[in-house]
């Protein structure tokens, strides 16, 4: 964090405004501005009267402890975590605190800290915790100094943490504005959203929005089991391919996708083995089963969910298409002379 940045946010914790820093630094207002704003540096002879206007040290002015390596950061937590553990809740916290105006600016720690702190009042209940309304606030206080990030991921992180302590102090409004830091695609928003619904007693819309997730998460987790079976293929690696055919067929059962989804990934693998007698078990029953394609609009797990109705035309069409993919003779030419296999593909 720049120096301007640092006396901005520490000016706004005073509730001062820029007229008024200048006017007690003895300089424009616009002067301020520039500082804030990157464009500009105070003088060096400034500082120290900055530093004692804002309530900070020059080492904080001037951020010299303002960042910290993962590393360095996990071993400040796993210490922390160890104190939680042996010592007395009110002892950690005032240590803590401590740690958090050592590095004001190191935001990643400031987060993990209200995480832990906030994890460990909650397991007790507060029990043996004195002044908890106060550490509560500072827990909040914590989180909100987070959201000054510049960083998006570590300021979306808080931005959730403040989701869940509004929405446990049933403030569902203000739960509701931290939804505006997440993707309004993304399923954590989704989920977030559907946790307001259901604390609001729109319970119709909380059920939408969860199926809602289960739906689009299903088709990101055959995409990715599809892709984890061609890099199989492309090691030609057949037997790793096989369970990952056998893991998206059981996914497609799970998340009650119908006979046809559950059967049809098979096929190609055993178009790969030339293995006729399963190409024409799974052939059948994809002729048999084009019914089942859309038996997921029937399933209770989305029956909140709208889905448009099927023009009349669509199975034939598939049907169609089936054939004569199943016809072409550079795929499935190992099938030809097959008596079974001609009856059960003609056009």
């Amino acid at each position: 964090m720049e120096i301007g940045e640092v006396i901005r946010r520490y000016r706004k914790e005073k509730n001062m405004t820029q007229e008024e820093m200048a006017k007690r630094l003895g300089v424009t207002a616009p002067a301020v501005n520039k500082w804030e704003r990157g464009k500009g540096q105070p003088d060096i002879s400034l500082l120290a009267p900055i530093a004692r206007l804002l309530g900070i040290t020059l080492e904080t002015l001037l951020s010299y402890n303002e960042q910290l390596s993962n590393e360095e950061i996990a071993n400040i937590i796993k210490e922390i975590d160890n104190k939680f553990e042996t010592e007395n809740y009110n002892d950690v916290f005032q240590y803590v605190s401590g740690i958090i105006k050592q590095y004001p600016n190191c935001y990643q720690l400031i987060w993990q800290i209200a995480i832990i702190a906030d994890a460990r009042h909650l397991f007790f209940a507060g029990k043996g915790i004195e002044d908890k309304e106060l550490y509560e606030k500072q827990i909040l206080e914590w989180y909100q100094q987070v959201m000054e990030s510049d960083n998006a991921s570590i300021q979306r992180e808080a931005a959730g943490s403040l989701f869940g302590y509004y929405i446990r102090k049933e403030d569902y409004k203000e739960a509701e504005r931290y939804l505006q830091y997440f993707s309004e695609e993304g399923a954590e928003r989704k989920r977030k959203q559907a946790v307001l619904y259901s604390k609001t007693n729109h319970i119709k819309e909380a059920y939408k929005a969860y199926e809602e997730i289960l739906f689009s998460e299903y088709q990101m987790l055959n995409l990715v089991m599809n892709s984890l079976y061609m890099l199989s293929m492309q090691e030609d690696n057949i037997s790793l391919a096989g369970k990952w055919i056998e893991k998206k067929s059981g996914l497609a059962a799970l998340f009650d996708m119908g006979r046809y989804h559950t059967g049809s990934c098979k096929l190609e693998l055993a178009v790969y083995n030339k293995d006729v007698l399963e190409t024409l078990a799974i052939v059948k029953m994809l002729l048999d089963s084009m019914g089942s394609m859309v038996d997921y609009t029937k399933s209770f797990m989305y029956s909140h969910m709208e889905f448009k109705d099927l023009s009349p035309s669509f199975y034939p069409k598939i049907r169609e298409s089936l054939l004569e993919y199943f016809n072409d003779k550079e795929t499935f030419g190992y099938m030809e002379g097959n008596s079974l296999w001609e009856n059960l593909i003609k056009v």
